[in-house]
């Protein structure tokens, strides 16, 4: 692959986010309910909650979040949380009340965690010639 750029690696951390969303809720094993189902008339499901659907996301979208949910062992704990909130869409505002920091420096931490991603990333990516290895 080419040279990772901050944009793709934001890319990906945005897509990996989705992809956790889309993710079917978990639940506690073993516990279940044994009282019958109860049958509503048309007119009592109106006010009735509605359900939430999502589609689930396909193998090859979460094995890309599972390689995006390693690549944050490179980073700090503080950045962490920065590059995961904005990929979560928190505003900027209340990344800003989150770090007690202002908008443009929340801004150059985050390009500052992605720079590091990005460089991890395209010095693991080079391959190794021989003349390097001796």
């Amino acid at each position: 692959m080419a040279e990772w750029t901050i944009e793709q690696v934001a890319e990906r951390f945005n897509e990996a986010a989705q992809t956790a969303h889309r993710l079917p809720a978990v639940r506690v094993q073993g516990y279940f309910n044994t009282w019958p189902a109860i049958l509503r008339q048309p007119w009592e499901t109106f006010a009735g909650e509605d359900g939430e659907y999502r589609l689930p996301p396909d193998p090859t979208a979460i094995d890309r979040m599972e390689e995006t949910m390693g690549w944050v062992l490179w980073l700090g704990e503080e950045d962490r949380h920065l590059v995961w909130m904005r990929a979560d869409g928190y505003r900027w505002r209340d990344i800003c009340r989150r770090f007690g920091c202002d908008r443009t420096t929340a801004w150059r931490r985050w390009q500052r965690a992605l720079l590091t991603v990005a460089m991890q990333l395209n010095a693991t990516s080079k391959p190794i010639k021989a003349s390097e290895i001796a």
